[in-house]
């Protein structure tokens, strides 16, 4: 009696085991959209930044990250030479460069 009854519990079905990667699946994923919505735009808004900085050259009119307007005077490979005013010039480094807009409308 006691012979049928280990039998049965060792033909009964075990739970069925998961597979590991299922664990896996949700985190690819995440990373996935993380890369998509955050690493490739601040990647492209780089790349676009770099070439901007790559072409600069005198005379063009541009705005720093400091807020500050002028015009290029000067270009050496890591600074540039800004014209603020009619007696002011400040040095700047290249990177400082966010935006090199139209020439403003002089009212003269």
């Amino acid at each position: 009696m006691y012979l049928f009854a280990y039998a049965q519990t060792t033909n009964t079905p075990g739970v069925p085991q998961s597979n590991p990667l299922s664990g896996l699946i949700p985190l690819i994923l995440i990373f996935i959209v993380f890369y998509l919505l955050l690493i490739r735009p601040q990647q492209k808004k780089e790349k676009e930044h770099k070439k901007m900085i790559s072409e600069l050259k005198k005379d063009d009119y541009v705005l720093t990250s400091g807020g500050i307007y002028g015009t290029i005077t000067n270009v050496k490979p890591d600074t540039i030479e800004l014209k603020v005013d009619e007696n002011t010039k400040l040095t700047l480094a290249k990177n400082a460069v966010i935006q090199v807009l139209q020439k403003p409308i002089s009212n003269q």
